[in-house]
């Protein structure tokens, strides 16, 4: 082997992401933990946030109440730019079919966090995708995971609402925050109970 056959034996190819094959999203959200998230696998991403009503419809499903949302979000989103691709997203907390979306005052997180104490709950995320320049009907999936949370104790729920934690967020807890001493168990994605299921949203641009 030649010199330079020995040089060009030891260039290396470039390692690529997988994101770098897909276009940046347009991140339908004003929520910090689904920014964190694309942040840490990488996912170039800006926010165009989406003013939008969420309340929810009387009898209206956890699942149909997730889809709605996320498919308005992008949807909306979607109108105001001319090209990219829009990811929307909505997640809720729900036990028993009742939803428990983000607490009123720190009452209502008290509420909420005894209704979960010792108990499994499901955290569900709506999440859609539109394409700006091509006329194709947006992608609109659930991710569903299931949590339990330890039994707690008044005092444990007063520190934790003292916190501040749960007052922006459904079902009045963060799993990658200080509500993480309360977990007992998962079923599921862990990235949706943060807001995000980012597997599935590559799953859904890979397929289109």
């Amino acid at each position: 082997m030649t010199h330079v056959d020995t040089e060009l034996s030891n260039v290396q190819t470039p390692i690529t992401k997988p994101m770098d094959r897909f276009e940046k999203l347009i991140l339908a959200s004003r929520s910090p933990r689904r920014a964190d998230i694309l942040r840490s696998v990488g996912w170039p991403f800006e926010i165009v946030v989406a003013d939008i009503d969420e309340t929810r419809y009387d009898g209206e499903a956890p699942m149909d109440y997730v889809r709605r949302l996320s498919l308005a979000k992008a949807t909306v989103v979607a109108s105001k730019i001319e090209e990219g691709l829009v990811l929307g997203a909505d997640t809720t907390v729900a036990i028993d079919d009742h939803i428990l979306e983000k607490p009123t005052d720190d009452e209502d997180a008290r509420r909420m966090l005894k209704l979960l104490s010792g108990r499994w709950h499901e955290v569900l995320t709506g999440v859609t995708l539109v394409r700006c320049y091509r006329k194709r009907e947006p992608m609109v999936a659930v991710e569903t995971t299931k949590v339990r949370f330890a039994e707690l104790s008044d005092a444990e729920i007063d520190w934790y609402v003292s916190t501040g934690e749960p007052l922006d967020k459904a079902g009045a807890y963060g799993i990658q925050e200080k509500a993480a001493l309360f977990i007992e168990e998962i079923q599921g994605d862990y990235f949706n109970v943060m807001g995000l299921p980012v597997r599935l949203v590559y799953k859904l641009i890979k397929q289109a």
